[in-house]
């Protein structure tokens, strides 16, 4: 999502480094996880990842939207994984699980809900100038972002 908001059709630089930025999230979160994977003994089957659906977002706000449920499926995931873990009485996984995905989930989610209702409320998509203005300003809290 990050180099399709930076192309110069469509020119988000603050879209593109939020989304940049969640990128390297959640690839942390996944070497977090296969790191746990490894010093439990287990093997990491890799799966090929399905590309989202649409790629081509046409606006900010669509991908924002995106990335939103894309959240949610992930999260519902990890609560699928944390009952599995409950329900083979691994307390290990369920705290590894809670630590470090569960609260993170929800304040991404909450953060992409926010997005999205700021740029419904501001006109988005039938005003352009709604993400332009939107852009004009880090997003994510003013918090350090990475340069795509």
């Amino acid at each position: 999502m990050s180099y399709y908001l930076d192309r110069d059709g469509v020119a988000l630089k603050n879209f593109a480094r939020y989304f940049l930025h969640q990128s390297h999230e959640e690839m942390e979160h996944a070497e977090k996880l296969m790191e746990l994977q490894n010093q439990r003994g287990g093997q990491i089957f890799l799966q090929d990842i399905k590309k989202p659906d649409p790629d081509d977002w046409e606006s900010g706000l669509g991908a924002m939207e995106c990335a939103y449920h894309l959240e949610k499926g992930a999260n519902q995931s990890l609560l699928e994984l944390h009952k599995l873990a409950t329900d083979k009485n691994d307390p290990h996984l369920c705290d590894f699980i809670e630590t470090h995905y569960l609260n993170e989930q929800v304040k991404s989610i909450k953060e992409l809900g926010d997005h999205v209702t700021t740029l419904h409320k501001m006109g988005a998509p039938e005003s352009c100038m709604a993400e332009y203005l939107f852009d004009k300003h880090p997003l994510g809290g003013g918090e350090r972002r990475a340069e795509p």
